[in-house]
């Protein structure tokens, strides 16, 4: 073995040592979790009520920081330039897998300069109609839709929302035209399809139970794989008839790229101890939102998925990346 040889040797281990230390001692210190929204939303609710519990777990602080704009991209370039430590995180919605089809030149790339971690939670949105609008399922919608192209709209929190894209992606499979309404948040999308301005629309299920329970909407079909809780009685937009239909909100945790495998193994493992919690638990059943606690290996598949999958109907839409 040559000099060069053993000094690569030797750092290798030095490397490894490193690495086995910190993940033992991990963590030795406050950390940060990086919510690239506002607060008082839902990622912002789900991601606080982790922080809290897994300062409990860890004995250690961690931190909520708000830190929002363009469309989250501020925040989550803030933590693909942090060190790959584990003391900074990103508590990240949809918006990750969307923003990479509708922004040209994003300043990272999501698989490469990031490490998933685990998803949070769930939650579905729900395809809700207006009582004045003649179908009682989706197939019944789609066949409306069908015999008046252009005729019939459907509401959005705004264009590049998950609820925009939820209504995209029924548009491609189903073969249907329907007119995008673009409001500025779900509650103005909310009081549109109440009040009859727009036909129907694609909204977080704690949003309309109220209004779908009173008889204000007609619920046709949650938008995830499986059934909600909250509405069990609503199929899914696969089970309704739109095959291979799977669209949802979500939130997550990721560290930035390049973080020792086993801090990720210990970060999942304080997530998945903090779902234990009846609060936490509690907590997300007020937003609609349904623990999930994947593995690092299940999210990564899931995310590198979504952003092919949100890519294709941003193109079949047209809509073009800014």
């Amino acid at each position: 073995m040559n000099r060069s040889t053993k000094l690569a040797c030797s750092l290798l281990i030095a490397v490894g040592l490193h690495n086995t230390a910190t993940a033992q001692t991990y963590p030795a210190k406050s950390v940060s979790m990086v919510i690239p929204f506002p607060a008082g939303g839902a990622v912002d609710i789900v991601c606080r009520t982790v922080a809290q519990r897994l300062a409990e777990i860890w004995k250690q602080p961690v931190t909520a920081l708000n830190r929002p704009g363009a469309g989250g991209n501020i925040g989550v370039e803030s933590v693909v330039r942090s060190p790959a430590d584990g003391y900074t995180l990103l508590c990240a919605s949809t918006a990750l897998s969307i923003n990479p089809a509708l922004t040209q030149k994003l300043p990272y790339d999501v698989m490469r300069d990031l490490l998933p971690v685990s998803q949070l939670v769930v939650t579905p949105n729900v395809l809700v109609v207006h009582p004045s609008v003649p179908a009682k399922s989706v197939r019944e919608l789609t066949a409306l839709a069908k015999s008046k192209p252009d005729r019939l709209t459907g509401g959005s929190a705004g264009s590049g929302t998950s609820a925009h894209l939820s209504l995209e992606l029924y548009k491609s499979l189903a073969g249907v035209k329907i007119v995008q309404v673009a409001y500025k948040g779900s509650a103005p999308s909310l009081i549109g399809v109440v009040g009859g301005e727009t036909d129907i629309a694609f909204l977080p299920t704690s949003v309309v139970n109220p209004h779908v329970a009173a008889g204000r909407l007609r619920a046709l079909a949650v938008t995830t794989a499986k059934r909600s809780k909250t509405l069990p009685d609503v199929p899914t937009m696969d089970e309704a008839g739109t095959k291979g239909y799977e669209a949802a909100a979500w939130s997550a945790i990721l560290a930035p790229a390049g973080t020792a495998p086993a801090v990720i193994n210990t970060i999942y493992a304080g997530i998945t101890e903090s779902f234990k919690s009846p609060s936490v638990q509690s907590t997300f059943e007020k937003i609609g939102g349904e623990p999930i606690a994947s593995s690092p290996a299940e999210f990564t598949r899931y995310l590198d998925a979504e952003i092919s999958k949100w890519r294709k109907v941003v193109a079949a839409a047209g809509i073009k990346p800014e």
